[in-house]
């Protein structure tokens, strides 16, 4: 197989899930949805002006047009710092002012229908030509979204030894630095020889490029050990996935150095798998079930954290769950000022700042007549009754609270109070999840 047979194949995968297909390099026969004034744009703007002007009928077409400039203006000298705006564009849109009825008004003009996918275009697009100041490149498919270039794939020849998936890797390097513009806009990266596929952020290294392994997120490898690439584009790549992916697995993170990181497979899956539960075992009748959003196992090292991050942005945006407070318990005040500084660097993501109980008192004011939304971090010590209190008071029997319980295997016992004997004096205690449940009876709880 040649690198131009593995395009081909690609290119049938990607139509066989909802990607129009098209060759940039016939410009013999180009088909007017790639047209463009010059070779220098790297946005397809009369396929971006239309979904702009489709998706925001209500918004006047000054202000339209004002959120198509702002895209078209979005580059900037650093560029992981202008891809990390330009994505916050994308996800939460464009802001823009106008006039109505005498008044001044703030909107925000939707770049992509993240809903219904066929209200969006989808082409994937094969050898297109962008020229940078000094270099003229055609990456191998480029994959637009109304426009956009949200995916970049660049492919090796399967049959070359010297070929490899890394050689696509150094190549996306020297396209960065030659054909920049492109970059502002992309999402994701993905490299493949025919045999093996990676997909990473702009920021990823060599390590961070890493496999999708399923499709439907139960089967690994469904297709076969030497089905990489085809397992990814229907397994991640397919426009009802991306959209979700898109929307709630890419983080920005700047502790000091700004880092893109997009979520693995599993990490995916989980937040898909836990969200459905979450949604079920709030709005149950059957006591037996209610507020059990279920258990998500990890290994040491598999991103935990990212995991917990996404969970809570896409919990959040559930319509189902109206608005809902998420409560992270850990149980040591390092676990908890560690998670919360993860938290907190992905804002854009959880468009909420989280907020910490340093003390049981603010814990309960933190919690106590909140009628919904927020993030809030504590330990689960602070559920305990105090000196004066037989049993944990009720702080809020709202149902849309969810619980996410870390290192749940080292605290969520104690439901059956147990007979104490201390100073000579019997008492029942029961232990740290009763006094959490007892808070918040009627919450859901990830554990």
């Amino acid at each position: 197989m040649t690198e131009d047979q593995l395009e081909q194949e690609a290119l049938g995968w990607l139509d066989s899930v909802g990607y129009t297909p098209l060759n940039a390099r016939d410009l013999d026969h180009l088909d007017p949805r790639l047209e463009r004034t010059s070779t220098r744009e790297v946005l397809l703007v009369a396929e971006l002006r239309a979904a702009i002007d489709r998706l925001n009928p209500a918004v006047p077409a000054t202000a339209r047009e004002d959120a198509l400039k702002q895209v078209l203006d979005a580059g900037g000298p650093a560029l992981l710092s202008a891809n990390k705006a330009f994505h916050k564009l994308l996800v939460n849109g464009v802001p823009v002012q106008y006039q109505k009825d005498g008044d001044t008004r703030g909107d925000f003009v939707r770049l992509i229908d993240w809903h219904d996918a066929s209200c969006n275009t989808w082409l994937a697009v094969q050898q297109f030509t962008i020229k940078g100041p000094r270099h003229t490149r055609r990456p191998d498919i480029i994959l637009f979204i109304n426009g956009l270039p949200l995916v970049l794939m660049e492919l090796k020849n399967p049959a070359d030894v010297n070929a490899d998936i890394w050689k696509a890797y150094n190549q996306i390097q020297t396209y960065k630095a030659q054909i920049a513009d492109v970059f502002t806009y992309n999402a994701l990266l993905v490299i493949s020889d025919g045999t093996d596929a990676r997909m990473g952020s702009l920021s990823a290294n060599t390590e961070r490029f890493m496999q999708w392994r399923t499709i439907d997120g139960i089967t690994l490898d469904p297709l076969g050990n030497f089905h990489e690439l085809e397992t990814m584009v229907r397994g991640v790549l397919a426009p009802a996935y991306l959209l979700d992916y898109l929307r709630f697995f890419v983080l920005f993170e700047d502790d000091g150095q700004l880092v893109k990181k997009v979520a693995s497979y599993h990490q995916f899956h989980a937040v898909r798998a836990a969200i459905a539960q979450v949604v079920q075992a709030s709005s149950t009748q059957d006591a037996q079930h209610r507020g059990k959003g279920g258990v998500v196992w990890h290994t040491q090292g598999s991103g935990k954290s990212i995991t917990m991050t996404c969970f809570a942005a896409r919990v959040m945006q559930e319509p189902k769950l109206e608005n809902p407070t998420i409560v992270v318990i850990t149980d040591r005040n390092d676990l908890d000022g560690q998670l919360l500084g993860v938290f907190s660097l992905s804002q854009d993501l959880l468009r909420e700042e989280p907020q910490q109980a340093t003390t049981r008192q603010r814990l309960r004011e933190l919690l106590r007549n909140r009628p919904a939304g927020g993030i809030i971090f504590a330990t689960i010590q602070k559920f305990m009754p105090g000196e004066d209190e037989d049993v944990f008071p009720t702080l809020s029997d709202r149902r849309n609270i969810v619980v996410i319980a870390d290192e749940a295997h080292r605290t969520q016992y104690g439901f059956a109070a147990k007979l104490k004997i201390k100073a000579g004096a019997a008492f029942y205690q029961a232990g740290y999840a009763q006094h959490l449940r007892d808070a918040l009876p009627n919450a859901t709880f990830v554990a």
